[in-house]
């Protein structure tokens, strides 16, 4: 209780400039906090919404039937927005009767190039605001503790002896805004190298699974070439028996 009373003193006795700069760091790391808590919460639900769509769809389920269910989705998770963006071009495609598969390919994989850059952006967001904290908070800190030394060091000017019970206050201040400041950076800093990390492997199962997708989409448009090249040559051959 005594320590805890006498840093708020220390806090209370600080000049302006040392209070504002404390109250910055204060407003940071409360901003931070909520920022790793909201990350947390959707980082967690992106994963097991990733994995729980990975199961439905290698579990031979019809891909139309599966995009309906997707679209039914209030909150579609970042892989079945790449899902649907991916089959929406690939339906498109045929509907333009595209008979050539690379070309087929082509504008799927681009809508799912597309779908996937705007998931990153979303999975990264307010990320800068925690590495802004983790490295400029020291420094801000710091400036609080300098300028807080400064302080005193002008204040001793007016004393005839100077004596450590009259210097220790003062630099005891200072020094508050530096742990204010590193309580700020270094929870932010480990989050930020997490949730970077996180982030990186949803990316990588997204473009892994596009991959797949892509595979598996191509196979179809091979058939379905295979398919219209057998029905051209069975339609002339058509029309000459109906001639005789």
């Amino acid at each position: 209780m005594n320590e805890s009373v006498s840093i708020i003193s220390l806090i209370a006795n600080a000049s302006i400039v040392v209070q504002l700069v404390m109250l910055m760091l204060l407003a940071a790391s409360v901003m931070s906090w909520i920022v790793i808590v909201q990350r947390t919460r959707l980082l967690s639900a992106s994963r097991e919404g990733m994995l729980e769509f990975e199961d439905r769809f290698w579990s031979g389920v019809d891909l139309n039937d599966l995009y309906r269910e997707c679209q039914k989705n209030p909150v579609p998770s970042n892989i079945e927005n790449v899902f649907m963006a991916g089959l929406k071009e690939f339906s498109k495609m045929r509907q333009q009767n595209t008979s050539d598969p690379d070309a087929v390919m082509a504008g799927v994989q681009r809508a799912m190039r597309i779908a996937i850059t705007r998931e990153s952006e979303a999975l990264d967001t307010h990320l800068p605001f925690l590495a802004t904290v983790g490295s400029t908070s020291p420094y801000v800190g710091l400036f609080g503790t300098v300028w807080g030394i400064m302080h005193s060091f002008q204040g001793l000017a007016s004393v005839k002896q100077a004596t450590i019970a009259t210097v220790a206050p003062g630099i005891s201040e200072a020094l508050v805004a530096t742990a204010m400041g590193l309580f700020a950076a270094i929870p932010a800093v480990i989050f930020y190298n997490r949730f970077a990390s996180r982030v990186d492997q949803q990316v990588t199962a997204m473009q892994t699974f596009a991959d797949e997708f892509s595979s598996l989409l191509y196979r179809q448009a091979l058939k379905m070439q295979q398919s219209a090249k057998t029905e051209a040559v069975k339609a002339p051959a058509a029309s000459k028996d109906t001639e005789r």
